[in-house]
C-alpha cells in the first residue's frame, strides 16, 4: 500500500500532533494555518495532561495519550510539570465519588492514592480547612500548550511536513482545499483539525464553540505544589448549560497560577464577562482562600470546540475527508493519542484503542 499524501487544516496542538504523526509514518504532509501555530484554542487553554474518567472511552484516550506524552523528551520551553493532581472532596458525599474513582483507576492499572482530610492538609497547606480528602493521581502533569504545539510541528517539519501559517482555508473537498485568494492545494487527504471553527469547512458536524476564561497571576513560587480540582467539575464541565463555573487551579513552572473555569454557551462572542469571572474567581478563593492576597495580571477568553456526547470526533466524514476535532477541554491531554488513532485508520493499521465511540458518524444527542 503506498503512503498517501495529507492536508492537514489547523495548527493547534491536535493538528499539529496529527502533522507530526502523519509525516513519522512516511506521508508528505502541508500543514494550513490561518494564523500561526496555538493561535485558537491550544493558545488560551490550561496545560493540564489528565486522566479522566467520565466514560470509558474517555478513560481509554486519555491515559492511552497521557503516556505517550509522558515518554517524550521535551524541552524546557514546554515547561512539563509532573506536578499530579488533587480531585477534592468538600464532603462526605464527595469522598465517596473518590474512593469510587479510585477504584476504578486502580482496576484499569491507574495510579490513584485516596487522601484523608490530615493527608490533604500536609499535601497542600493552602487549601481551606474543612476539606474532608481528595484522589490523588500522581503521574497527571502540566505544561505549556502553544510551546508543546511549536514543538510537534518542529518535529513534523524535520520528517519533511510542508507548514504554511497565514493562511486560511475556505473550503474543503475531498482530496484538496481552497486557501484564501482561491488557490486550491491537493493531497490524497484532507484532515480537517480547526478546533471550534471546523463546522464551518465541514457542515453538520456536531461542534459547537464553548467559551471559557481563564487568570493568570503574578509568581508565586511554592505556593501550589498540585493542579487542585473540585470534583463537581466533570459535572460543570460536561453539562451543556448556559454558564458554569468551577475550581481548577494551576501551578506553573513560572511559579504563577492559572486560575480557572468557566464555560458559556454564547456563540463566537469573545467579549469579557466581568459577573461570571467573579463567580469563578469566588469559587477558586472559596477553596483556596489566599488567592485574595496575590496580584492577577491578565484575563482571556478562548473558544473549547464541545461535541453533545463529550467525546472528540476521530475518523472519516467521508472519503477522502478526515476530522480530529471536538476535544473541547481536553486536547491538549489527548493530542498524542489522537493523532495515533487518526495516523492508524488513515494507513488501514490496528488502531491503538477502539476507535467506534470517536467515529464523527456516530449516532450523537441534540445540542442543548
Amino acid at each position: 500500500m503506498s503512503v498517501p499524501s495529507a492536508i492537514v487544516v489547523g495548527a493547534g496542538i491536535v493538528g499539529a500532533a496529527c502533522a507530526e504523526a502523519l509525516a513519522e509514518a512516511g506521508c508528505h504532509v502541508s500543514v494550513l494555518e490561518a494564523a500561526f501555530a496555538g493561535a485558537g484554542a491550544t493558545g488560551a487553554a490550561m496545560g493540564h495532561l489528565v486522566v479522566m474518567d467520565d466514560s470509558e472511552a474517555q478513560f481509554a484516550l486519555t491515559s492511552f495519550s497521557r503516556r505517550l506524552w509522558a515518554a517524550r523528551s521535551l524541552p524546557p520551553d514546554v515547561e512539563d510539570d509532573p506536578c499530579g493532581t488533587l480531585w477534592v472532596a468538600a464532603d462526605e458525599e464527595e469522598m465517596g465519588h473518590v474512593r469510587r474513582r479510585a477504584a476504578f483507576y486502580a482496576a484499569r492499572g491507574e495510579k490513584a492514592e485516596v487522601l484523608d482530610a490530615a493527608a490533604l492538609r500536609t499535601a497542600e497547606p493552602q487549601l481551606r480547612p474543612g476539606l474532608v480528602g481528595a484522589l490523588r493521581v500522581p503521574d497527571d502533569r502540566v505544561l505549556y500548550p502553544p510551546a508543546a504545539a511549536r514543538l510537534f510541528l518542529e518535529r513534523a517539519r524535520l520528517r519533511g511536513a510542508e507548514v504554511w501559517t497565514g493562511l486560511p482555508v475556505e473550503a474543503i473537498e475531498p482530496g484538496r482545499a481552497r486557501c484564501s485568494g482561491g488557490r486550491w492545494l491537493e493531497a490524497d487527504l484532507v484532515v480537517n483539525a480547526a478546533g471550534a471553527w471546523a463546522p464551518r469547512l465541514f457542515p453538520g458536524l456536531p461542534i459547537v464553540p464553548r467559551k471559557g476564561h481563564l487568570v493568570i497571576t503574578d509568581r508565586y513560587p511554592g505556593f501550589l505544589r498540585h493542579q487542585v480540582i473540585e470534583l463537581g467539575y466533570l459535572e460543570s464541565a460536561h453539562a451543556l448549560t448556559r454558564e458554569s463555573v468551577a475550581f481548577n487551579v494551576q501551578p506553573r513552572r513560572t511559579g504563577q497560577l492559572l486560575i480557572g473555569s468557566s464555560r458559556e454557551l454564547v456563540g463566537w462572542d469573545d467579549s469579557l464577562n466581568g459577573p461570571l469571572r467573579g463567580r469563578m474567581l469566588r469559587r477558586a478563593t472559596g477553596y483556596l482562600p489566599g488567592l485574595t492576597h496575590l496580584r492577577a495580571l491578565r484575563t482571556w477568553v478562548g473558544f473549547r470546540p464541545a461535541t453533545p456526547d463529550k467525546l472528540p470526533l476521530v475518523g472519516m466524514w467521508e472519503p477522502g475527508l478526515w476530522v480530529a476535532a471536538g476535544h473541547e477541554g481536553l486536547g491538549i491531554t489527548t493530542a498524542p493519542g489522537t493523532a495515533a488513532l487518526l495516523a492508524a485508520l488513515v494507513l488501514g493499521r490496528t488502531p491503538p484503542i477502539d476507535p467506534a465511540p470517536f467515529d464523527p458518524r456516530r449516532p450523537m444527542p441534540a445540542h442543548a
